[in-house]
């Protein structure tokens, strides 16, 4: 029996995983990672932050957006991907704290909501991901 709970899990899954799927996939293929690098290298720099970290930090959130957004709509691994994209806003709070310590959140922070949300949606509502046909957690 389909729940309202089921169709709100469903919309705001698949909500969240078209933004971090199209986030990831700008950094990926359209901006390219030197592209993204070098739009943060300035600031860490400027910030005594060592060009490795921005590294990995920069290879880090743009797979995991790209290939967490993928899992999310689909539905399959959600929780590892939530728990993915959750670090993953983790460090984007982080990098952009230490570089501007005020700063716009007005994208990471509706992203935060939407993975919590769908953290802490009951388990009976998990119904129309890949994850339940297939036994994935």
């Amino acid at each position: 029996m389909t729940t309202n709970f089921q169709i709100a899990e469903l919309l705001v899954r698949v909500f969240a995983g078209i933004l971090f799927l199209y986030q990831g996939y700008d950094k990926l293929f359209r901006i390219k990672m030197p592209g993204v690098i070098a739009a943060f290298s300035a600031d860490a720099e400027s910030n005594h932050v060592p060009r490795p970290i921005v590294n990995i930090v920069a290879y880090y959130t743009s797979i995991v957006e790209f290939l967490g957004g993928l899992l999310l709509v689909f539905g399959l691994f959600t929780s590892y991907a939530l728990y993915a994209l959750g670090i993953d806003l983790i460090l984007v709070c982080l990098a952009f704290s230490y570089m501007t310590p005020i700063w716009d959140m007005k994208h990471v922070f509706p992203r935060l909501i939407l993975v919590v949300t769908l953290l802490v949606f009951p388990e009976e509502s998990h119904y129309y991901r890949l994850d339940h046909f297939v036994g994935s957690k």
